[in-house]
Parts: C-alpha cells; structure tokens; sequence
C-alpha cells in the first residue's frame, strides 16, 4: 500500500458554541440580582445600550435625539440637531456680526470692558467661588429629598463587625507589638459565631511565637466582650460565660464538661456525675439554656440578600392558576438606533466603524437574549404548576413525582436547558415562596401497585406522624415503615431513618426522652400551683 499526499473536501455539520451562544446559556442560570448586575457591567461598557424607562431630565432633548459633538470643536454639521436649537432666534447672526473696535463695543455697553469681562484669572474664580459656604442642603451634597437619586442608606452609619469590635479591645488590652501582632492575628481566625480554631500550634509556627505567649493571648481576649468569644469548643464558650457571671462551680464545670449527656437527655446520668438532686439539675440546665451557644452572631458579618421571586403563581378565576413573571426582576434595556445611525454618518476611521459595529451587535444579542431567557423561565414555570395541579390546590401531600426529563419533553427543549432555568430561581404561590429545584422530586414506588409518590410528600407524611405521635407512644423507624406501607407507600427503613436526619428529627430514643421530661415538667408545675392553691390564706 502507497503513501501519497492529496487535497480533498469534506461537508460536515457540527454545532459550533460562539462566546454569544455561551453567554447566553449562562445567562439562564443567573439569580436576577446576578443578571443585574451583568446587565448593568453592560451597559457601562456599550454605549448603544439604554434602560428603556430612563427619562432625560427637564429641558434636555430626549435621547432619540442625542447630538454627537465632533473632534473639532463640538459643532454639529447636521442642520437641526445640533445645540443651536436652544438659541434663541437670531443669535447665531449676532455672533457673526462684526462688533467693530474696542471703544466703539464699549460706547455700544456704555460701560468698559474690563467691568464685563474680569481680569481675573479662572483658577482664582474657581478657588474664591470653592470657599464661599454652601448656603443650601442640596449644596452640602446630600441632595433634595423629591430626587430620584436621593439616597437614605447614605446616612445611615457604618455596621460593626466582631473582627472590627475585638480589634478595638485589642489596641486597649496590650501595649506590646508583640502581643498585639498574635492578637490580630488570633482575631482573623474568628468565625462569625466567634470561635477559634481547636489547634493554635499553627498560630505559634507562623508566628514565630511560644505555645505560652499564644495560650496567654488568647486568655486574654477570651475576656473580651461579648462573653464567650474567642473559644475553641463549645464547652470552652459556655464556661467563660459561666466564670462571667461567678456560676462556674464544680458542679457546674461537670455538667459542662460533659454536654454530650445533655444533648442525650439523660439527667440520670447528669445527677450521677455533677453529684446534686433532681432540683438542682433543672436549675443548672436552666442556667446553661440562658447563655448564648455562639456569642459572634449579634454582629452581623455579611448583609443576608432578600429572596425575590421571579415568577408568581395566582388563582385564576376559572379555577385554574396563572402564571406570570415578576417585571421587576428582569432588566430592561434598548438598543439606541438613532444614535448609531447618527454615528455611522461621521465616524471616518476603519477602527471605530468596527467598534461601533460590534457594539451594535452585542446589543442587539442581549436585548434577544433577555427576551429569550425570559420566555423560557415562563415556558418552564407554567410546565411545572401544571404538573404539580394537586399541589397548589390540595399541599405538599399531593406533590408529584418529577424529573427534568419530563418537563423538556413536554416544552420540547433539552434537560440541561431546563436544569439551568431552574436553578436559582424561585415561585411565590398561595402556600409560600419555593425554588424551582423543589418541585422536582425522586419517585417512591407504591405498596399496592398504583401511582408512585412523591419523595417531598412522603417525607411530609413521616413528619406528620412524629408530630401526632403520643409521649408514652414513641414511633420507632419500623413502626413507620409499617405505617407507610398501610397507606400505600413502600419504602425502606433506612430511607425513613435518611429522611429523619435530614428533617432534624432525633431518633426515637432521643425523642422519648424529650418528651417524657417534657411532660413530667408538666405535671410537677400542674402539681406545685395545686399544693400553692390549697394552702390556707
């Protein structure tokens, strides 16, 4: 077989992702506070792009007709577009006129000409006019309060950190550079529910400092407000508080050290190890209930973003549900056609026709894009309420099971499309606000053969039968399987024991504890106000 070299043509199609095509798949996984602000980069850096509700102040041109000032000197060629308009009418002959020489202009003024025009130079003007004090509000800045861009939360002061309300206590509590360097440095390691990190041996290593002048400093600022900062466990931050309000005894120092059979409930073995009786344990749980388990929260370290819906699901008034979007979420923008064109008739250079070409384009794409991703979000919000019916109209109970693959077969679109309208968007309907992701749940095969449930629903239906059940009745993770499989649900005890954990629910041991000391509080309250009531006055 011969080797040889020749030239050949090949047709073929393939699906070529251009950096618009990416973007605008990117853009439909946005949050809407995401797609503002990529809406708002863009339009700082197109000048074609515009809001559409944005309005010229009084007494300036629309932007329809906005004037383009060229290089030399600002003039407008354009009969009629151009700053003359505002003249009034035969001021342009007025500037062209010839004035005549200086004495005759200032016989024409009847004054000079230096009392018209100051010798003074600009930068002296400017200087003097700087100094004069503002004699108005809106001159000091802050604006008038019927202004659009009047702004409250400029005024409003700064918020304290804990990192920046440690570091105050810190530059008052050590005088030495050293210390303070392993100060500030402890304090950069603080959470925001104001712990430490368990190991400080790194702390010494980087530093260059002793294990004793770390365990020093740190002694220290756990002394710093508020009680029970800087501690490295749990146990560590209710003991400084304890020691701040002189309650941190032996007894109470062996309740602490030994959480573990608190979090249990077993008082049996809390009275065993702390050595005191029935009535001092409760007191000592009480205390130990009143102290703040993270001390860091009351200064907030990031601002929480309010969760806006982007579509909103309402009754119909033919029984059914309507589905629309929420305007206020998606950016409005238009591409200015006046002013490219204006723009085209005087740009002479190659490189700036090929900017403003571009330009163009990238408009135009986002303006469709945003209209697309719009349409889409709809398309697949009003999918997912009409195959989750039961839900809005009967509660979680009657939550379908639903994938991805059956919304795309039914708008005829692709799963990842519908995977990435879903994500990070959210629904306000009559029984709350949900994510999109909520409504699509795995499928649980029925007992008797009929219609698969809902994972969400069958998680509802293990809640409601912990709530329901009776203190001295305790549901085991069997005993819920057999209930389940009475009502048609088959399902696993391991799934029952999965969905448990993730509801936060503890196991039945837990549970019965909980509720039998629940209840024996009960009843010593119910019988001590008796015995207060019986006693004679």
């Amino acid at each position: 077989m011969a080797l040889s070299q020749r030239l050949e043509f090949r047709q073929s199609q393939s699906l070529v992702m251009t950096p618009q095509l990416m973007q605008a798949i990117k853009l439909l996984q946005l949050s809407n506070l995401d797609l503002t602000t990529f809406v708002e980069e863009e339009l700082e850096r197109n000048p074609l792009l515009e809001r559409a509700n944005d309005e010229p102040p009084a007494g300036e041109a629309p932007a329809e007709a906005g004037q383009f000032n060229d290089s030399d000197g600002g003039h407008n060629d354009e009969p009629g577009g151009g700053p003359g308009e505002a003249f009034e009418p035969g001021q342009e002959e007025w500037m062209s006129k010839d004035l005549g020489t200086r004495a005759e202009i200032e016989q024409t003024l009847d004054t000079g000409l230096d009392n018209v025009f100051s010798e003074e130079p600009a930068e002296a003007a400017a200087r003097n006019a700087q100094d004069v004090a503002p004699t108005t509000y809106t001159e000091w800045g802050g604006g008038a309060s019927g202004d659009e861009d009047y702004n409250l939360e400029a005024f409003v002061a700064a918020e304290i950190t804990l990192g920046d309300h440690l570091a105050e206590q810190l530059s008052v509590a050590f005088t030495g550079s050293a210390e303070r360097m392993i100060g500030q440095y402890l304090i950069d390691l603080v959470d925001e529910a104001g712990y430490v990190p368990p190991d400080l041996g790194q702390a010494a290593e980087r530093l260059g400092a002793s294990q004793q002048d770390v365990e020093h400093v740190l002694a220290v600022l756990q002394k710093f407000d508020p009680p029970g900062v800087c501690a490295r466990n749990l146990s560590e931050c209710l003991a400084i508080q304890l020691r701040e309000l002189d309650r941190y005894d032996p007894a109470m120092q062996a309740l602490v050290e030994h959480l573990d059979l608190l979090a249990k409930r077993d008082i049996a073995g809390l009275r065993k190890v702390c050595g005191v009786d029935d009535e001092d344990i409760a007191d000592m749980i009480g205390e130990i209930r009143r102290l703040n388990p993270k001390p860091g929260m009351k200064f907030g370290s990031s601002r929480l973003q309010t969760m806006v819906p982007d579509v909103y699901v309402r009754p119909g008034p033919d029984g059914g549900w309507h589905v629309e979007l929420n305007s206020d979420t998606l950016p409005r923008v238009l591409v200015n056609q006046t002013y490219y064109s204006q723009l085209s008739k005087k740009i002479g250079k190659d490189g700036d026709k090929s900017y403003f070409t571009d330009a163009l384009q990238n408009a135009t794409w986002l303006v469709r894009a945003l209209d697309q991703r719009a349409r889409t979000i709809l398309k697949v919000a009003t999918e997912i309420v009409r195959q989750q019916d039961g839900f809005f109209t009967h509660g979680v109970a009657h939550l379908r099971p639903l994938n991805l693959k059956a919304v795309a077969d039914a708008i005829q679109m692709h799963e990842s499309t519908v995977s990435r309208v879903t994500a990070n968007k959210y629904m306000a309907t009559n029984r709350g606000t949900f994510e999109l992701k909520y409504f699509f749940t795995a499928s649980i095969a029925s007992a008797d053969g009929g219609e698969a449930h809902s994972a969400e629903a069958v998680r509802h239906h293990i809640k409601q039968l912990i709530d329901s059940e009776a203190p001295l009745a305790i549901l085991s993770d069997d005993t819920i399987v057999e209930r389940l499989r009475v009502s048609g649900i088959d399902i696993a005890r391991r799934t029952v024991a999965k969905y448990r954990e993730a509801m936060r629910i503890p196991s039945s041991v837990q549970r019965r504890r909980d509720k039998q000391s629940a209840l024996g509080n009960i009843l010593s309250t119910a019988m001590s106000d008796r015995s207060r009531n019986t006693e004679p006055a």
